[in-house]
């Protein structure tokens, strides 16, 4: 088989969200794709019948767009892009004098020399009009989230709102000027540095542009500069969203659901403080309020959907099974919620009655393809399925079929049907190995030529998910392609600490990092050794994030593995404590380092840096605050002062995760490079 260039992931496009109209008659899409000419990705927005009877129509070209959400009626689409300013903000008079002239427009969008870079505004599409799309909000700190009122007549958004003492301070600082913070929760990866604006729901008119701030409906905690308040106005004069009323809100990862009404007035916690809750959603009628929610405290807990109507209540407790990251639940009608959960290693449908037991369903899906996303309107269920055979793509069907065992549904798109190395897509297998007496699921993804039933020996690349509270499901990945084409098995294991097998499976690693995740991961590795799958000469490991700590701790404890890799994780968590964003999740399952500085220790690699004898090579982002850069830099200058061979690859300007696409070929190609390089059957 010919190898897959590393570059080819410029050919890919992925959905990563998607929204039904009204009528469940359309489906907007957005995808990310990579743009070769600017060298940067991106974010489309498309939109399809749900009838598949039509190729999709892409909505957006030159910037990327995100938040797709239909107005009631299904005439318009809402989204949020940094554009360049709307010409009618530019020169229509009129609405310059509504907003007091060029003086008063804000630096939402670019200004006329071209010198500031757009920031995140709330657009609309009028799809009965034509035409491009209308700006509503020209804020200087732009926009966040937006949600329609329910006669389409006026939008909530949510935006930062600087004092002119914070303004002052914010131009300061974009001159150069020195971080000043008295926030215990004073950063967050991706975001930065945070100062102490604040963010407010505000209510605009469609047609005037005018807004009003909700002075009561405003963001805090330590979890919302990454969930935001999350706006949803129900169908009556009244708007959900969730923020923190702690004490010390930074020190505290719960988020309340709160409702407010549009004219500020009437606001009401929905929830007591012992929940971290996301992702409102109001039932048709207005009358119930179904959201997500976690323990703030214990991440290993698995989160459920809840329902408020007079009380709150878990619609899900009885699966034992966590709510799918980033899911949310979806009415079918006014008695029946579905959403995506995570179980044994994949992404499955639960229906969820309002009065009666949380089921499966959906079980024409199989076990052989995950759900990574999902929305329901007027009867009709969209999904983005993952397929390791046919690929990663919207589909829609019939909510009448979700019951049923027949194929339903319609696929929309193929998003990759150009991308000329299908091929390279490798097949997958589930195994189950025995470790300490549990039973460990792994995938394995097989290049072409492999047969599981007559094999030959491979090279093996293990893949360790991060979280740890997570899990690997089957998915159609240019990872798991890239090296299955250089003739890699590639094997995904579901250590103890995933998060898809129940609290007692996820809870097991919770403050007993190094321990259960390096043993089980060492039997699924000595397991396809004994099949005569993998070659035991030829055995590498990595792993991003979570992913990067365990390999780390799997070199420090064995010596199986021919070459490693650690990928922006933390290997010190003395250390780390307080230079990361994540200080209250260590304290919840460490306590405090003064306190407990021999958990900290016994969790942290770096104490056992004298055993590591394989070649490692160290990865991380130069401004990656959730496992900061200084603990990669520890660890490879531990390994390399023992004369181990070692190499440090810093992506300056990435977060905890690499989005520039050149930056992500440098890692594929730095990776082969570097197993290669200790590969003894390799030149």
């Amino acid at each position: 088989m010919t190898e897959l260039p590393a570059d080819a992931i410029y050919d890919l496009r992925s959905p990563t969200d998607v929204a039904l109209s009204p009528d469940g008659e359309r489906l907007a899409i957005v995808v990310d794709e990579f743009d070769p000419d600017e060298e940067t990705r991106r974010s489309s927005l498309v939109v399809v019948p749900t009838d598949g009877n039509e190729e999709p129509h892409r909505l957006t070209r030159a910037s990327s767009a995100s938040s797709p959400d239909w107005s009631p009626d299904g005439s318009r689409l809402g989204f949020l892009a940094a554009r360049e300013t709307d010409t009618a903000l530019r020169v229509g008079a009129d609405e310059d004098a509504e907003r007091g002239g060029d003086e008063d427009r804000g630096e939402g969008s670019e200004s006329d020399d071209g010198d500031d870079e757009p920031t995140t505004q709330l657009w609309v599409f009028d799809l009965d009009r034509g035409g491009d799309a209308r700006q509503l909000t020209d804020r200087e700190e732009g926009v966040r989230e937006f949600a329609w009122a329910p006669e389409g007549d006026r939008l909530v958004v949510s935006a930062r709102d600087p004092t002119q003492e914070e303004r002052d301070y914010l131009d300061r600082r974009e001159e150069g000027g020195p971080i000043e913070t008295e926030r215990l929760q004073h950063k967050a990866d991706g975001v930065g540095w945070l100062d102490s604006v604040t963010t407010y729901l505000f209510v605009i008119e469609y047609g005037s542009r005018e807004e009003t701030r909700l002075d009561e409906a405003y963001g805090a905690g330590a979890m919302e500069p990454l969930s935001g308040l999350q706006p949803a106005w129900a169908p009556g004069e009244r708007i959900a969203f969730v923020t923190n009323r702690e004490g010390e809100p930074d020190d505290s990862y719960a988020m309340d659901v709160c409702t407010i009404e549009p004219d500020g007035s009437d606001f009401r916690e929905r929830t007591d403080g012992s929940l971290m809750a996301s992702s409102p959603a109001w039932s048709p009628d207005g009358e119930r309020l179904a959201f997500v929610a976690g323990q703030p405290d214990n991440w290993c807990v698995p989160s459920e959907v809840y329902v408020a109507d007079g009380e709150v209540r878990s619609l899900s407790a009885t699966l034992d099974r966590t709510v799918a990251r980033d899911a949310r639940a979806h009415w079918l009608d006014g008695e029946t919620l579905i959403a995506r959960v995570a179980n044994e290693g994949n992404t499955r449908l639960v229906r969820l009655p309002v009065d009666g037991e949380a089921a499966w369903t959906f079980d024409a899906q199989g076990e052989g393809r995950s759900l990574a996303g999902c929305d329901v309107a007027s009867g009709t269920v969209a999904l983005l399925v993952d397929d390791p055979g046919t690929g990663f793509d919207p589909y829609a069907f019939d909510a009448a079929a979700l019951d049923g065992g027949d194929e339903p549904l319609t696929r929309l798109a193929d998003l990759n049907a150009g991308f000329e190395r299908a091929d390279a897509f490798p097949s997958m297998t589930r195994i189950e190995v025995e470790s300490e007496g549990e039973s460990i699921e792994a995938l394995v993804y097989y290049p072409e030529e492999f047969d599981p039933e007559e094999p030959v020996v491979h090279p093996l690349l293990v893949g360790i998910h991060g979280g740890p509270m997570s899990y690997d499901e089957p998915i159609r990945s240019f990872d798991f392609a890239y090296w299955t084409s250089r003739g890699y098995l590639v094997m995904r294991p579901n250590y103890r600490g995933s998060s898809s097998y129940g609290r007692a499976f996820c809870e097991s690693l919770r403050g007993r990092w190094g321990t259960h995740e390096v043993t089980d991961i060492v039997a699924c590795t000595e397991a396809l050794c004994e099949r005569g799958w993998a070659d035991s000469e030829r055995l590498f490991v990595t792993g991003f994030s979570y992913g990067g700590i365990s390999t780390a701790f799997l070199v420090s404890q064995t010596d199986l593995y021919t070459a490693a890799a650690a990928e922006h994780g933390i290997y010190d968590l003395r250390s780390c404590f307080g230079t990361d964003d994540t200080h209250r999740w260590l304290e919840n399952d460490f306590g405090l380092p003064w306190e407990e500085s021999e958990s900290y220790d016994a969790a942290s690699s770096i104490t056992d840096v004298d055993a590591i004898e394989t070649p490692l090579l160290v990865t991380t982002g130069g401004e990656d605050w959730r496992c900061p850069p200084s603990q990669a830099e520890q660890l490879y200058v531990s390994v390399k002062k023992r004369g181990i061979p070692a190499k440090l690859v810093v992506y300056p300007e990435e977060h905890h995760a690499i989005g520039d696409p050149d930056r992500a070929i440098h890692r594929y190609e730095e990776l082969a490079t570097w197993f290669e390089r200790f590969d003894p059957s390799r030149e």
